[in-house]
């Protein structure tokens, strides 16, 4: 078991009593709840039915700490309601791509899972293929933004920075935090600097 597990758990058990904290879009619908752990057979049988590995950090928290629900967005999904997406060809440089449903046993093409929820047609993915293997994304399915890829090294350490950015009081737009001082602003959502 990776130790950043045990850590993880201590954080957000942590966050709901944290007065100063920042807010993160979508709390009100997990809660900071978690939902029960898949097991070891069930993850299993999920790659097999795919043909992937998923991550490992990403597979360690589904198994050691939550199979759904408290994340950034609207939360984590269960695992059967995950679905591997492929990104959009690039049409013109510099144009955003968006993402699609991946063709069964897709070859040659680096593979997505869209594990959170963010609303309407946007996405974030963990690459379980490819050079970005591991490596959280957000963007739009259809290519309106993004996407853009987590500068964290893997699934534990997007999360944490969650978890830390909020006990912190910090602005994240990329996580959708809003500190305590930008909440209570007017022209909040204009000022919140994109990290």
């Amino acid at each position: 078991m990776d130790p950043r597990t045990s850590r993880l758990r201590r954080k957000l058990a942590a966050i709901p009593f944290q007065p100063l904290r920042s807010h993160s879009f979508g709390e009100e619908q997990h809660e900071f709840r978690l939902g029960p752990k898949p097991a070891e057979t069930r993850v299993a049988a999920f790659e097999a039915e795919h043909g992937i590995a998923l991550p490992d950090a990403y597979r360690q928290f589904l198994t050691h700490i939550g199979g759904s629900g408290a994340a950034p967005f609207y939360g984590l999904m269960p695992l059967e309601r995950c679905s591997l997406l492929v990104m959009n060809p690039r049409e013109e440089p510099g144009a955003p791509r968006g993402f699609d449903d991946a063709e069964p046993r897709a070859h040659g093409r680096d593979l997505f899972l869209h594990i959170i929820e963010m609303g309407c047609t946007d996405v974030c993915v963990i690459a379980v293929t490819g050079p970005l293997t591991d490596r959280v994304l957000t963007g739009n399915g259809d290519g309106y933004w993004g996407p853009n890829v987590s500068s964290a090294t893997d699934f534990l350490d997007w999360y944490e920075r969650w978890l830390d950015h909020m006990s912190a009081g910090r602005d994240n737009r990329a996580l959708e935090l809003t500190s305590p001082r930008l909440r209570a602003h007017p022209n909040r959502h204009r000022m919140a600097p994109k990290t």
